[in-house]
Order: C-alpha cells, then sequence, then structure tokens
C-alpha cells in the first residue's frame, strides 16, 4: 500500500475530562453520571466535570453551589492529585512506545513529533488509531481525543474538533484552508488582549490574517507575534521540544472560601503559596529575584510585581513581600483567590552582600532539613507554627506538571 509521507507530522493527545474521567473509572457506580471534581471535600469550585455534567451547563470554574442547581443530581468528587499524576505518567510512558519525541504539555496533554516514525504506519489514521489503544490500555479504560496535522496549532486545533474519543486528520496542504473560518481566538494562546488588537486591522477570523503584515505583530508582540501569523495559516514553526528546559515560572495558587475579608486568612494562605512555591524553587535547585503576587476580587485581580533584591528560594522572604503587597494594595475587598510566583528562576545559589552570610549560611541548612523531612513524611510535616491554620484543602496539578517535575516548555 502506498502511504504518502509528509513533510512533519504532528500529533496532539488530549485526554476526555481526564480527572472526571478517572473518577468514573475508579468509582463503577458514577460512570454515565454527572461528575464534578472539587479540590477537595471543601472545595467550593469546579475544577472539572464530567460530559454527563456538561450536558447540564455545568463547567469548569463554576461554583459548586451554582451547578447544583443546573444539575441537583451532581455527584462531588474531591480530588485525588497522585491518582491522577499516576496515570497520567503511565500514560506519557506508554506514548513512548510510539516515538521518543514526545513533549509533555500538561497533565492530560502531549504532542508527538512523528515525522521520523510515520513511514512504520499506514498513514495517519493506523497511527492515530494505535495511539488511542495504547491511551486506553495505559489508563485502564479512558479515552482521548489525538488531532494530527503539520504543526503544533493546527495539530491542537484538530484535537478540539472531535470530542469525546475523536479522531481528526488536517493535511498540511489543507491547513490553511480549513482554519481560514474560524475565529482566531480558536488557537490556542490568543487570548482575548491578542485578539482585541487584531481586530483594529480587521483580522477576526484566521482567513483575515493577511491583512495585517508580519512586521506589525513582530512589533508588538516580537517572536511570538511573528508565531501567530504562522499558526493562523497552519504554518506554527514552534517544535515538539522533548527536552527539558529551565521553567519561565514556578508558582502556586489556591481559591478561597469567597468574600474572604480576613487579613489574618489572606496573610495565611499567602504564606501557604509561598513555603510551597520557596520549596519547589529548592527541588529544582533554582532561585528568582523577582515575584508575581495577587489576589482576585470580585472586581478582578489586584497584582504587583516585587523584587526581593537578590536571588533566593527562601519562603520567609516571599512572605515578606506578600506582606507588603497586601499592606500596599488591598483596602479590604473581599477575596477568591491569591497566587504567587516566581518569575524567571536560574540555576544555581546566590548570598546576599549586604546581609550577614553566616545566617543566611544558616537559613540555607534550615531549609535544607525542613526539606528533608518533607520529602521522606510528606508536604508540609514540617512548617511555620502559623500555617497550622492553612487550608487543608489537597494540592493541584501544576500546569507545569510532568512525569519527572516540571514542564519544560512554553
Amino acid at each position: 500500500m502506498n502511504v504518502s509521507i509528509w513533510p512533519k507530522m504532528i500529533a496532539l493527545v488530549d485526554m476526555n475530562c481526564f480527572f472526571a474521567a478517572i473518577e468514573q473509572r475508579d468509582h463503577h457506580a458514577w460512570r454515565g453520571q454527572a461528575v464534578a471534581v472539587t479540590n477537595g471535600r471543601l472545595g467550593s469550585t469546579i475544577i472539572t466535570c464530567s460530559y454527563e455534567a456538561r450536558a447540564f451547563g455545568v463547567h469548569t470554574g463554576m461554583r459548586l453551589r451554582e451547578a447544583r442547581q443546573y444539575c441537583p443530581g451532581l455527584i462531588q468528587a474531591p480530588s485525588r492529585p497522585q491518582v491522577y499524576a499516576a496515570t497520567s505518567t503511565a500514560i506519557m510512558h506508554a506514548l513512548q512506545q510510539i516515538t521518543p519525541d514526545l513533549e509533555v504539555f500538561s497533565v492530560d496533554e502531549a504532542f508527538l513529533d512523528l515525522t521520523r516514525c510515520q513511514q512504520l504506519y499506514q498513514g495517519p489514521r493506523d497511527i492515530g488509531q494505535r495511539i488511542k489503544q495504547l491511551v486506553k490500555q495505559a489508563s485502564g479504560g479512558l479515552l482521548c481525543s489525538v488531532g494530527i496535522s503539520g504543526d503544533k496549532t493546527t495539530a491542537k486545533f484538530a484535537a478540539k474538533r472531535r470530542k469525546p474519543d475523536g479522531l481528526t486528520i488536517i493535511h498540511p496542504e489543507d491547513a490553511a484552508r480549513v482554519l481560514a473560518p474560524y475565529p482566531v481566538t480558536e488557537l490556542s494562546g490568543i487570548n482575548k488582549g491578542i485578539a482585541s488588537f487584531l481586530r483594529r486591522y480587521g483580522v477576526v477570523l484566521c482567513g483575515d490574517m493577511h491583512k495585517i503584515p508580519i512586521s506589525i505583530l513582530a512589533q508588538r508582540y516580537g517572536n511570538p507575534g511573528r508565531r501567530i501569523w504562522l499558526m493562523a495559516q497552519g504554518l506554527d514553526p514552534d517544535k515538539v521540544q522533548p527536552q527539558n528546559r529551565a521553567p519561565k515560572s514556578i508558582g502556586h495558587g489556591k481559591v478561597m472560601p469567597p468574600e474572604t475579608k480576613d487579613k489574618r486568612l489572606i496573610l495565611v494562605y499567602l504564606q501557604h503559596m509561598s513555603e510551597k512555591v520557596a520549596g519547589r524553587l529548592r527541588q529544582h535547585q533554582m532561585q528568582a529575584e523577582w515575584f508575581f503576587i495577587g489576589i482576585k476580587t470580585s472586581n478582578g485581580w489586584l497584582k504587583q510585581t516585587l523584587s526581593s533584591g537578590f536571588y533566593t528560594d527562601d519562603g520567609r522572604l516571599i512572605y515578606k513581600m506578600c506582606r507588603q503587597f497586601i499592606h500596599q494594595c488591598w483596602q479590604g475587598q473581599g477575596v477568591w483567590q491569591v497566587q504567587v510566583t516566581a518569575l524567571s528562576p536560574r540555576q544555581g545559589q546566590q548570598y546576599d552582600l549586604f546581609m550577614n552570610f553566616d545566617e543566611q549560611r544558616a537559613r540555607h541548612e534550615i531549609n535544607e532539613a525542613i526539606d528533608s523531612i518533607n520529602q521522606r513524611f510528606g508536604e508540609f510535616a514540617v512548617a511555620p507554627a502559623s500555617l497550622l491554620e492553612r487550608s487543608e484543602m489537597p494540592n493541584v496539578i501544576a500546569p507545569a506538571w510532568q512525569p519527572s517535575g516540571h514542564r519544560k516548555t512554553v
């Protein structure tokens, strides 16, 4: 059988309602039922939900109380991050049977560069079916959607076309034509701000991209702007990146009880996030100088980017900036969510030249000892006393998750 060889062949594997599907897999009585996963039994916000729940209008980010108005029989499933991570790891390892050129994009998504292995199969449909079969076997019966095309953006677009359990193939020669009638916001990475900028030049659909010179986008957004121009025409130049690269940020956020106005409790949450970010920095032997700190209110985010003055991985110093932020920016509004993120972390260790070296060294050794104990006995087995009142909700899986630690991709 003659099979045409594509110049480049990329697949995107997207697990369908991943967390909810795992809960239905492990709880037979929940199969075919409306299930919503929340961050612990006390969680008030839906992380994800099953297709049965979505049929009632329930969606990610909806408050549980509101969701039950749409779907009174909604089953609440407290999240189990360790189970989800273990299942994802099994899937990612299985996909390496197809090709080692695999990029873990998130806990439930992966790109595969099939260019070098396509001759082993009877075309893209054969490869897609093999991928779906491997995923089902490795995950204990879970379904996925697969998109295959000649570039990452079009492959991701294709995977969204048929859910659940879909397989969509867009030949590279057809990509521009297929994308043309769809809004640019259908493409991964084009947010409302970028879409608003494009509208000024008459670009609403992918097929409108010819109306704006690539130089205008490059001037406004740099290399990402050039990529946007090419993405809309099925020519995304971004490569599948299986190699580990340093993360561009390390952050943690947590949803709070709605409209929290207790300053002490807000600070407890921020301290919790500060220590988690610091622990992750130390885990990856990294430090950061600049930190994003934000709280979400009913009117949007209050946020600041603050500098510690030197590179650090110490939770106390990060929390000190959080206290400074609250003092300067918060005026008693109800808070819904907190976020602390280390920006542009780098490898290595650095001490502040203007602080006592022995004190810094002692603090470093204390952190090492705490990390060692927590690694052995569980996260926050040892923690600041003020965190005894922290939220007991389980951790969520970071967007940068990958089987070996952080996702090292854009």
